[in-house]
């Protein structure tokens, strides 16, 4: 076999293991990777040797198996690069940094590999080009940006910003300026924040998604002419050439497309923790509202057995004895029916009633945590802005006087779940409680300025969201209710009970 045929072999290997491995469902392909490395020690020939411990980092880099990807980037750094086989150095630095620094969360390693990328594009001046030197500083500055050194990552972003790129890395130019900002106002820098912040504005604003598109496609198909012509010409000389252009390539890639790659990562990472947070509050505010519930139906049955207590003592106590006289009185009126002896009769049979209707009344006050529904409710309403971003306010009309226990309970129990809802679904900062109490009918209002719905998707047979249940206490009470909502514009619950 000649050197052209397993060169040309290498090479095809080489290609195949970068495509995609359905199977695992990411770039690279182990199954030709296996065979690239093998082939690569059975010739011999140190170029594909790198290479293909290269691409084999960058098979675990992309699989989040990041010892691994560091031993083969170290196995590649092992061998003798010629001049030809230089291109991948920054590469593999840039690579192992950006490993440090995004997976591992290792800024000062970060910064080591970085630094040793910077040294090596200076010293081979023929190997640097402006994008290589931009995603550098970017990444360099981001690593003492972790470290917390703001200043110093402030001038590492300052020197990305100052490297001239052309229009089709627009949105790398918007990223930094984006980078700027936010560094500038951690440090307080607040005016050169600001001025930041307005060029990233002016940046994203003319920035073009179908532009960008047709840019990359254009990059493809040029990086896939040049693989065409590589594989066509008989110059070993001019192959080599090509070969450079093509590996060159392969370095701008990897330099964008790995860094951009691990930080989407870890901003999905940092979108998933917020996501959790969130979920762990609305937990933690329900079972606030569910403690809450309890106590004051924990209250409302003490106060019901101190009543029942209190009943019975009178009973047995007050009107006990009372009745015992009542009914001697009646056993001597059958043996003497004398006017006095009536009338005394008659009297304690009046004093008995008036103690009945005393005991009833008092029965009938109604309790609700001992203090009533409107007392409950701005409770309720302090515990939730104080455990919460949530701020409530209760305003009340004509709630001077008690209602009958149950419909308390029961109105208060519709708020609660109300409030539920908002806490829930409405992402809402501010809820206002109205409570007017009409000669006949009480006015329950609940408004929030959350992200709201449309109405007309609740229907009768799916209402969700806790409408359901709220509905069925309003109608047992003979009440009525509406929901006026509209989205990005809060949400209204209007509901009148019969007193």
């Amino acid at each position: 076999m000649s050197i052209n045929d397993t060169i040309s072999i290498l090479r095809s290997l080489e290609q195949l293991s970068q495509t995609y491995d359905y199977n695992e469902n990411n770039s690279y392909n182990k199954e030709f990777l296996d065979i690239y490395l093998k082939k690569s020690y059975n010739f011999n020939l140190e170029e594909h040797k790198i290479k293909s411990a290269f691409l084999y980092a960058n098979y675990y880099l992309f699989r989040d198996k990041n010892n691994e990807a560091i031993a083969f980037y170290n196995k590649s750094l092992k061998h003798e690069f010629s001049i030809e086989d230089s291109t991948l150095i920054p590469a593999i630095y840039n690579n192992i940094g950006s490993l440090y620094s995004e997976n591992l969360n290792k800024p000062d390693s970060a910064i080591h590999y970085f630094k040793k990328q910077h040294d090596f594009l200076k010293r081979y001046q023929k190997f640097s080009n402006p994008i290589s030197l931009f995603y550098n500083a970017l990444n360099t500055g981001s690593a003492y940006n972790k470290l917390g050194d703001l200043n110093k990552a402030i001038l590492f972003y300052e020197k990305a910003d100052s490297i001239e790129l052309n229009e089709k890395y627009l949105s790398n130019k918007s990223y930094i300026k984006e980078n700027l900002a936010n560094t500038n106002f951690e440090a307080k820098n607040y005016k050169r924040a600001y001025e930041y912040l307005n060029q990233y504005l002016n940046l994203s604003d003319s920035l073009n998604i179908e532009d960008q598109r047709i840019a990359i496609a254009n990059i493809k198909e040029e990086y896939d002419n040049e693989k065409l012509r590589a594989d066509n010409l008989e110059s070993e000389n001019k192959r080599k050439q090509n070969r450079n252009l093509l590996i060159g390539a392969i370095v701008f890639i990897l330099f964008g497309g790995t860094t951009m790659l691990l930080i989407q990562k870890n901003t999905r990472k940092k979108q998933k923790l917020a996501e959790q947070e969130k979920a762990l509050e609305t937990q933690k505010l329900a079972t606030v509202l569910k403690e809450q519930e309890l106590i004051s139906i924990d209250a409302m049955i003490e106060g019901q057995e101190k009543e029942r207590q209190r009943i019975a003592n009178d009973l047995h106590d007050d009107l006990g004895g009372l009745m015992a006289s009542v009914k001697l009185h009646f056993n001597v009126l059958k043996e003497k029916q004398t006017p006095e002896l009536f009338n005394k009769t008659t009297t304690l049979i009046d004093e008995a009633y008036k103690k009945i209707r005393s005991v009833a009344h008092s029965k009938n006050s109604g309790v609700i945590a001992k203090q009533g529904l409107l007392v409950a409710v701005k409770n309720m309403a302090n515990k939730i802005s104080v455990a919460n971003k949530l701020t409530l306010q209760v305003i009340d009309h004509g709630l001077e006087n008690r209602l009958e226990n149950s419909l308390e309970l029961t109105i208060f129990r519709i708020i609660q779940e109300l409030i539920t809802n908002v806490i829930k679904h409405a992402e809402a900062t501010e809820v206002t409680i109205h409570l007017t109490n009409h000669e006949d009918t009480l006015n329950i209002m609940v408004e929030d300025d959350g992200k709201g719905f449309n109405p007309n998707q609740i229907t009768t047979k799916n209402k969700g969201m806790g409408i359901s249940s709220i509905d069925k206490r309003v109608e047992h009470l003979g009440g009525t209710m509406t929901i006026e909502s509209e989205p990005k514009k809060g949400t209204t619950v209007i509901i009148d009970i019969p007193t």
